[in-house]
């Protein structure tokens, strides 16, 4: 994590780090003003907050009460050397706690990061650089030993090499990649977690079977996501680069929806048409992209070559974010090589979703043939003996396709985990699906799975679907797991050459009638590829082109950043159109208009309910705004400060509705129980002298958005890249 410190008045500094803010300071006889604790201050709470932490995970799994527990910390100084101190813990537990969950409990404040980090001896490097902000070196793994060389299969170079590429690249982008996270809980299954040090919000996951290869796997899928824009989907660029040369490519064009909103010449083909419009109702209006917004410029589409015969077709940028996600992109040392990582994640994907859909029964891998692969075989030991057990599928579907499928049982919960891998290569299906399974959890976190069902509708509902492409915590059907398999056992292998990988799996797609287009960026230094089956790779079904599209943001997004401007009747106009939209009013304001706000403001956790309730206050429409509040209430998933500021906003709101009460007979006590602070903030925002309480002004600009602006900044520095090329080519 990286940390920015900016120096303040005196001895008062101010830490900066994801959407958080710190402040210290030294005490008075140090010099200081003593306005906030000092770093070493912070430093003891923090060991005492993670041993806090890890009790707190504890009991919730086990739905202890934490009510009667308490913690303590204290560091006892050496008065001969007072860098050796003994940090003691003390906790204390009910007496009717079991002596089973007094140990569990002892040994979870064990597990605290904060100790084990410091009873390791975190080194320190120290140096200085020419500006911060330019200093890209990765935050990553120390550099591998000279003349080390780790051949896997798939790949066409070394991992110590591959890695020492990717790195390269995001320096030379200007991005600083920091690892926030390994895990390593089970044998030979790797997985981290990497993001932007300086927009977190851009991040991925690897895994593999060593730390080199979840690296490897890690750095892969942050250059296809920089250079597909998925990082940036469903974001609005800022008004700058929206009117600029291009928007995402050089080599983008727009085309003008017709004089009736029709869809324009020169996109997509009959091909696509017949799947993506099937009822004609697809109008150019739908097809706007959502991160420029710019309806006077039209629909910006992206080239995509046919694999059947070569040809160019422009697919619209907004019907690729709306409709794919990350299915389908893949980087790799080579051309090929991506082409093969991608393909396969698209029948990972397309055969997993088959085999829930229709709840198929697949058949087990048999013992003989999992023992060829011990390191496989060691790691679902190791995940038995916690008492998880563990199926190995064949998901070829009879050798059709390259597809494994590791799923785990929890009979703690009854939860179960449907896992899927696909490659060429048996083993490294199997490895992948394995690796999936524990991809940045912990024992904990299989707690979190759904039991199976019987409930055909649940499984097959296409949202079950999505659940499953974003972290598979979606539904498996109990005839998943029936022992009459549906499909023999195929040991199969689709294995060669990358060329010759790539070349048998884009067979299968023709084999199946489907067509394939690929576009291929290589700006950062790796080809990168995107491929889309039309028809078969998509993750949300295509009607939300119409229905359920991201660029709705383009109808809010001008008026919400501009609240504090709007006049009554642009405010009333607001309310009337987020009322006939029919959009879920638990939806957040984030996933509506595109822009990333701080989490921890109101802004952050700011719902379409909660804005309508706000637009009523500010017309002064009471009666309105109270059968919000209620429901608002009734719904609160927000923070503890901002539940009661409504509990004392539905108390105003009853007592100015009712002519037999006067407000001034109860604000004495109201402020006894809501504070002084929270009471001046309802009063005014019922009467209308204070409009939008907690919401900082803004605007398309953007300003005081600094999660946004940082976002943007992320994506400057592609922008100015593929520019610079683009330039060179002339």
């Amino acid at each position: 994590m990286e940390i920015k410190v900016n120096f303040l008045d005196n001895l008062r500094l101010e830490a900066k780090f994801d959407d958080f803010t710190v402040v210290t300071d030294q005490p008075i006889r140090y010099k200081g003003d003593g306005s906030a604790p000092s770093p070493f201050d912070y430093f003891l709470a923090s060991s005492a907050l993670c041993a806090a932490y890890f009790v707190k995970v504890y009991c919730v799994a086990r739905d202890i009460p934490t009510e009667n527990i308490r913690l303590s910390q204290n560091n006892i100084v050496d008065p001969e050397n007072r860098y050796n101190q003994i940090f003691k813990i003390q906790v204390e537990l009910p007496e009717d706690l079991s002596d089973k969950d007094r140990q569990g409990i002892l040994r979870s404040i064990e597990r605290c990061t904060v100790k084990k980090v410091v009873q390791t001896g975190p080194e320190f490097q120290i140096e200085t650089v020419e500006n911060l902000d330019e200093d890209a070196q990765a935050l990553l793994m120390a550099e591998p030993e000279e003349g080390q060389s780790t051949w896997i299969e798939g790949k066409d170079l070394p991992l110590e090499q591959t890695i020492a590429n990717m790195t390269g690249m995001l320096a030379e982008l200007g991005m600083k990649v920091e690892i926030a996270s390994w895990r390593n809980i089970v044998p030979h299954v790797w997985s981290l977690h990497i993001r932007d040090a300086a927009s977190p919000m851009c991040f991925t996951n690897g895994k593999g079977s060593t730390k080199e290869s979840a690296l490897c796997s890690a750095l892969g899928e942050f250059i296809e996501r920089l250079s597909c824009n998925f990082f940036y989907n469903d974001q609005f660029f800022g008004e700058e680069i929206a009117s600029s040369e291009f928007v995402h490519y050089p080599c983008e064009k727009w085309f003008k929806p017709g004089p009736n909103d029709e869809l324009p010449k020169g996109i997509l083909d009959d091909y696509c048409l017949e799947i993506f419009d099937p009822d004609g109702e697809l109008q150019g209006s739908h097809l706007i992209d959502t991160n420029s917004g710019n309806v006077e410029r039209g629909i910006v589409a992206l080239p995509f070559v046919r694999q059947s015969d070569g040809e160019v077709i422009y697919f619209p940028s907004n019907l690729i974010e709306n409709l794919y996600l990350s299915n389908g992109m893949s980087a790799g040392n080579t051309l090929a090589e991506a082409q093969v990582q991608c393909l396969s994640e698209i029948f990972e994907r397309g055969v997993k979703r088959q085999i829930l859909e229709q709840e198929l029964a697949l058949p087990d891998v048999p013992e003989e043939v999992l023992a060829k692969y011990p390191d496989i075989v060691e790691g679902v030991k190791a995940l038995e003996a916690q008492g998880f057990p563990v199926l190995v599928k064949d998901a070829s579907l009879g050798g059709q396709f390259p597809v494994a499928c590791v799923t785990l049982m929890n009979p703690k919960t009854g939860g179960v985990f449907a896992s899927f891998g696909a490659h060429p290569s048996f083993e490294v299906a199997i490895e992948r699906s394995l690796t999936e399974l524990m991809q940045g959890r912990s024992f904990e976190g299989l707690n979190d799975f759904m039991p199976p069902t019987f409930n055909s509708l649940a499984v097959t509902e296409p949202n079950n679907f999505v659940e499953h492409f974003i972290d598979s915590s979606g539904l498996v059907s109990w005839r998943f797991f029936s022992a009459r398999p549906d499909v023999e056992f195929v040991e199969w292998d689709f294995s060669g050459s990358n060329d010759e990988e790539a070349a048998t799996l884009f067979g299968i797609l023709e084999e199946m009638g489907k067509e394939a287009y690929m576009m291929v960026h290589e700006d950062l230094g790796a080809p990168v590829c995107r491929i889309l089956v039309p028809g078969y790779s998509e993750v949300y079904p295509v009607e939300d082109l119409v229905w359920d599209n991201t660029n709705m943001a383009l109808d809010y997004r001008e008026d919400i950043l501009n609240l504090h401007r709007l006049d009554d009747d642009r405010l009333a106009d607001l309310l009337e159109r987020l009322e006939e939209s029919q959009i879920d009013e638990h939806m957040d304001i984030i996933t509506l208009i595109g822009i990333e706000f701080d989490e921890n403001t109101v802004w952050g956790q700011l719902t379409i309910l909660e804005l309508k309730l706000m637009l009523h206050l500010a017309l002064g429409q009471h009666e309105e705004a109270l059968d919000r509040v209620e429901m608002f209430l009734q719904y609160n998933d927000n923070t503890v400060e901002r539940g009661l500021y409504y509990q004392a906003v539905r108390a105003v709101l009853e007592i100015t509705l009712d002519d037999e009460l006067m407000l001034d007979d109860f604000l004495y006590n109201l402020r006894r129980m809501f504070g002084d602070e929270t009471m001046d903030s309802v009063v005014n925002a019922v009467s209308g002298e204070l409009r939008f309480p907690g919401l900082t002004p803004t605007s398309m600009a953007l300003e005081g958005l600094e999660k946004h602006q940082r976002l943007i900044e992320s994506y400057k520095k592609l922008h100015a890249r593929r520019a610079q090329l683009a330039k060179a080519k002339g």
